[in-house]
């Protein structure tokens, strides 16, 4: 068995003999009874949609402990984690050294709502390894950043209107909680219950990879567009790789039309590199939305942009924006622990070819099983999709294929690993994750395609 195993994890596509029964639900006796004291306290039981694992069998675990690639949840179950707190956690969970900087600077108090030099050391940081923007403003989420990068696009270029791409999520602004009507521009139609549809009004909602809808959009809406904004890497439906042409694309018409180009990076800022996916493209937004990876752990998001943009931000200029907790020097600690670590020479190297091998040998396996199945993988992040097509827009993810997605999780956490409660969701690797726990990873997905694929 190890030399068949070795065989699979080294590159070779010769059938290798894996179980395809289902094993035993773990226990959830207490997560079970968690849960249902919770839902009398929150809607549904949870702080955060997906939480709920309505997308996937059994009622949500309730964790207890991460150490390194480790998770443990009040049952005692143990898991490799791929969620890694949906993405934030690079280094894994509890790393020492995040730890030994927040301890320390916890001892002389965790919030005063007044400037500290841990801010200027955190933005000095950054801004010495990411060429794309000059000043930055911390707030306390991504979608707070993406919030205030709308407004300053806003205000800085007096137009109103936003083009956004469907399948794209930015935080739950209420001008972005948006979908595509029918047609091939429209305006958004609001996704959620209390937008008011005169917000979606302003926001104008394309498919990606869709350069005859852009230039449309533009034509129809002439001297109205503020700004663009798309995720670096598409990557909270599906992982949604774009051709750089098309980034380019948008990266041309903005600037010919005196509008805007926001990245939002919050997923891929810090994950793919210190300058994300604008990196990977080589291609320069106007605004750049961050944050997840610069908390290490903690609540933070940033945006920024030029000098002159960032200009229009008070108490400079005449765009507000406030946060009390806007640079908490415990966030502030945690960023600076965490990107010290980012920034060594080395580093994405080695996690990303960690995890591109990770991924490979996983496509290679169901490739030789002849299984309906793809690995999309960019940096540190992967998606697992059952298709054999190339997709590149949201509308192009066959829903009833989450059917499968659902068997194989539930067979993922009864042999210990750990995804995202959804199969639109993205994974991660980090550089906690070490050979062994993947290889490990890599059988119990072996196995549980083999079951999904025999039903």
């Amino acid at each position: 068995m190890l030399d068949s195993l070795k065989k699979i994890f080294s590159g070779s596509e010769e059938e290798m003999p894996l179980t395809t029964s289902s094993k035993p639900d773990i226990s959830r006796e207490k997560s079970v009874e968690l849960y249902e004291k919770a839902k009398n306290y929150f809607p549904g039981g949870v702080n955060s949609p997906v939480r709920a694992f309505r997308s996937v069998y059994g009622t949500p675990l309730f964790i207890e402990k991460g150490d390194g690639c480790h998770l443990w949840d009040a049952d005692g179950n143990q898991f490799i984690d791929f969620c890694c707190s949906w993405g934030p956690l690079i280094l894994g969970h509890n790393n020492p050294k995040i730890k030994e900087k927040v301890t320390e600077v916890m001892q002389n108090g965790m919030s005063f709502g007044a400037p500290t030099a841990l801010e200027n050391e955190l933005a000095e940081l950054i801004l010495k390894h990411n060429s794309l923007i000059e000043k930055l403003r911390f707030v306390s989420s991504g979608t707070e950043a993406v919030m205030s990068a709308i407004r300053l696009a806003r205000g800085y270029t007096k137009r109103d209107k936003i083009l956004k791409f469907e399948g794209c999520y930015h935080g739950h602004v209420d001008a972005l909680l948006v979908k595509a009507g029918s047609g091939l521009v429209t305006f958004g139609e609001t996704s959620s219950a209390g937008v008011p549809k005169s917000f979606a009004d302003e926001t104008i909602v394309v498919s990606l990879n869709d350069r005859a809808a852009v230039e449309q959009a533009f034509d129809q809406f002439k001297d109205q567009i503020a700004a663009v904004i798309i995720e670096g890497i598409p990557a909270n439906n599906g992982l949604l790789i774009q051709d750089k042409e098309f980034v380019q694309f948008l990266r041309d018409i903005t600037a010919n039309n005196k509008s805007l180009l926001i990245f939002d990076e919050v997923i891929t800022g810090f994950r793919l590199g210190f300058e994300g996916a604008a990196k990977y493209y080589d291609i320069k937004p106007d605004i750049v939305t961050y944050g997840k990876i610069i908390g290490g752990g903690m609540p933070v998001g940033a945006y920024g942009a030029s000098a002159e943009i960032m200009g229009s931000i008070s108490p400079e200029g005449p765009v507000y924006q406030a946060g009390t907790l806007s640079g908490n020097p415990v966030a502030m600690a945690a960023g600076i622990a965490q990107l010290t670590e980012l920034s060594r020479s080395g580093f994405y190297k080695d996690l990303n070819s960690k995890a591109q091998e990770f991924a490979e040998s996983i496509q290679r396996f169901a490739t030789s099983r002849s299984y309906k199945f793809k690995v999309f993988t960019i940096g540190s992040i992967f998606w697992f999709a059952f298709t054999d097509q190339n997709i590149k827009k949201a509308e192009d993810i066959d829903a009833a294929s989450m059917e499968k997605f659902k068997i194989m999780h539930r067979e993922l956490l009864n042999r210990g690993i750990y995804l995202g409660p959804s199969g639109y969701e993205v994974g991660f690797v980090s550089a906690a994750h070490s050979k062994t726990d993947l290889e490990k990873a890599k059988r119990a997905i072996f196995e549980s395609l083999d079951i999904v694929f025999k039903k």
